[in-house]
């Protein structure tokens, strides 16, 4: 796909995104259905737009668009994440509350604390098992093509990740000194909106992935070069 034609495509859809929640009959009716059907709402908000982010980080790290192997069953792999998502959402900050009312946790009552407190536990115990989640389920979709029929392992999936970069920058950066200010920002939104912002930020996300990888590549190369 030629850059200039991707960009274009990729921005309309982003902007058609946009207009949906701009146009206030378009955003009643979205709000409808997927207050109607959460999980449903969930699986496609995140199926669409998490695989906008990775597409897009595919266009940072290789300077150009490309459509990788096994895209549809990638998206649904994130469309999956998106129920999980649309579950833990609820338990999390409705969890936090509940803790505050009981004095497990201070400042009872405060709609900032709640997000706050909701967004740290959920990403220091949650999140890091999602990376892993994520990360699995694109292995396995990668291996499937590239082992043809042949038997796929534990070890195999085990082999393949770079646990350094998981750990060091998918824990103990991203999931702290992003996601927890990004959701306890999201948690502060109406309840109606909290999932489709997550599915936002997913972009995000892939923009991130992009640069860990770049960063990865460099130093590889720069530890080749000596």
């Amino acid at each position: 796909m030629k850059n200039r034609n991707g960009d274009f495509l990729w921005g309309c859809l982003l902007l058609m995104w946009i207009l949906i929640l701009a146009i206030p009959d378009f955003r009643v009716v979205f709000i409808e259905v997927t207050e109607a059907h959460p999980y449903m709402g969930g699986f496609f908000k995140f199926c669409i737009l998490a695989t906008m982010g990775d597409l897009l980080g595919v266009r940072i790290l290789k300077g150009k668009w490309i459509i990788p192997k096994g895209v549809v069953l990638k998206a649904v792999v994130w469309g999956v994440l998106g129920i999980m998502i649309t579950l833990v959402f609820t338990v999390f900050i409705g969890g936090t509350a509940v803790a505050q009312t009981a004095g497990r946790l201070p400042f009872a009552g405060s709609k900032l604390a709640q997000a706050f407190f909701g967004s740290i536990i959920m990403n220091l115990t949650f999140g890091p098992m999602m990376y892993i989640y994520h990360k699995f389920g694109d292995l396995f979709i990668d291996l499937r093509y590239e082992k043809k029929g042949e038997k796929i392992t534990i070890k195999d999936f085990v082999d393949r990740i770079d646990w350094y970069t998981i750990v060091s920058f998918s824990w103990i950066k991203t999931c702290t000194l992003v996601w927890i200010p990004c959701h306890t920002a999201v948690f502060l939104l109406p309840p109606q909106y909290r999932v489709l912002a997550s599915a936002f930020l997913s972009i995000l996300l892939g923009i991130l992935v992009a640069i860990s990888k770049k960063g990865s590549q460099e130093t590889k190369n720069l530890i080749e070069a000596f």
